[in-house]
């Protein structure tokens, strides 16, 4: 039986919507979110910008950090939401390693949806140059316990944000008091 999920990342290659769908979420479930951006040490963040995609050394510690927010946010009583692209299955289990009932919510879209809207991002670290090296990462976790695949380029921000909710709520959210 699977746990009940306490606690979530918002998933998917740059330019998916999570971090928008995380906030959206949090106003729905008064969760906490967790903007994993935030977390890249500068190294990374120095990468990124040269155009230079990220491997599985430059994320390990990254990915220890995020465990680290996670198991502090949840221990304090409040319920995480991770905004985290978690694009390898080993990634995303080492963030399960944090938590027993971490759920991911994926937001799927296309290459050429992804690459559109990060060029729109001003002043955002990550380039649509990077995208392609996104998607040739990209394990789907379609199928992966405690995870929902949602249409990132199809439905709205809210709609997304409201789908996660009634998913999470049917898995086991508990409102904040």
């Amino acid at each position: 039986m699977n746990h009940p999920i306490t606690a979530l990342v918002i998933m998917g290659v740059a330019g998916c919507g999570k971090t928008c769908v995380s906030e959206a979420l949090c106003q729905l479930s008064g969760a906490t979110a967790i903007e994993g951006d935030t977390f890249h040490p500068a190294a990374n963040i120095e990468k990124m910008s040269a155009g230079i995609p990220l491997n599985d050394q430059d994320r390990a510690g990254w990915l220890d950090s995020l465990c680290d927010e996670l198991r502090r946010v949840d221990a304090k009583g409040e319920r995480p939401v991770l905004t985290c692209s978690a694009l390898k299955h080993s990634y995303r289990e080492v963030l399960r390693s944090a938590l027993p009932g971490l759920g991911f919510v994926f937001l799927e879209l296309t290459p050429e949806v992804a690459a559109e809207r990060v060029s729109h991002r001003p002043g955002h670290f990550m380039p649509s140059t990077l995208i392609d090296s996104q998607f040739a990462t990209l394990e789907s976790p379609v199928g992966e316990p405690l995870t929902l695949a949602l249409d990132a380029s199809t439905y709205s921000v809210e709609q997304l944000a409201s789908q996660a909710h009634v998913w999470w709520q049917a898995h086991g959210l508990k409102q904040a008091v």
